[in-house]
């Protein structure tokens, strides 16, 4: 899964207060949404969840293939029995009637893989969307609190590209005075979990 800020964000720049002709530079702030987006702690746990489910429906697509390849096997065994010289007639057709019926399935179980593997990458296509767009509007209601209290005009990310075919950076330069990047990490990742210590953790002995 690919969250990469520089092609999600490109060109975004958060817009507040725009009040009078003219804003002054100590008016104007910077934020590097690629480093918040990447460092915020719900990111690793939105991906871990999405590769969980990744995981299960590989699985089923997995034991879907395994029953494909079973059922094809078995079918070109049947199609290979027709061919025996010392089958009657009746036999010979017998036989034909039961491979054409497993062909018939075989091509119905491809019908479904297919089937499959499009709702799995339609599943998880929609799943990352929305994941992304949770994170970013945790992201975004962090840039407006932290820009609203220190009275910024305008908050424009650093790290956005533009459109154009070299993807040169909206920014070309900034003195970093009033970059707002580690602050509003630190807000947003004040509510982080504590790390879990492993239960087989050697633990520490207290010194004699």
């Amino acid at each position: 899964m690919n969250l990469n800020m520089k092609r999600i964000l490109p060109g975004c720049i958060l817009v507040f207060l725009l009040a009078g002709p003219a804003l002054a530079q100590n008016r104007i702030a910077t934020v590097d949404l690629t480093k918040v987006f990447d460092k915020y702690w719900k990111r690793e746990q939105a991906e871990a969840a999405l590769k969980v489910r990744e995981d299960e429906l590989s699985k089923e697509l997995k034991s879907l293939g395994d029953d494909y390849t079973k059922l094809k096997d078995d079918y070109l065994k049947l199609r290979d029995a027709i061919n025996d010289p010392t089958l009657t007639t009746a036999e010979r057709d017998k036989r034909k009637a039961t491979a054409d019926s497993k062909l018939l399935e075989l091509k119905n179980r491809e019908d479904d893989i297919r089937t499959m593997e499009g709702n799995d990458r339609e599943e998880l296509d929609l799943k990352t969307q929305r994941l992304r767009e949770t994170l970013l509007k945790d992201i975004t209601a962090a840039v407006n609190a932290k820009a609203k209290t220190a009275g910024y005009f305008l908050v424009i990310d650093k790290a956005a590209e533009s459109f154009n075919k070299l993807h040169t950076p909206i920014v070309l330069y900034s003195s970093g005075e009033n970059d707002i990047t580690d602050e509003v990490l630190k807000q947003l990742n004040a509510a982080a979990p504590a790390p879990t210590i492993p239960a087989d953790a050697p633990k520490a002995t207290k010194g004699k």
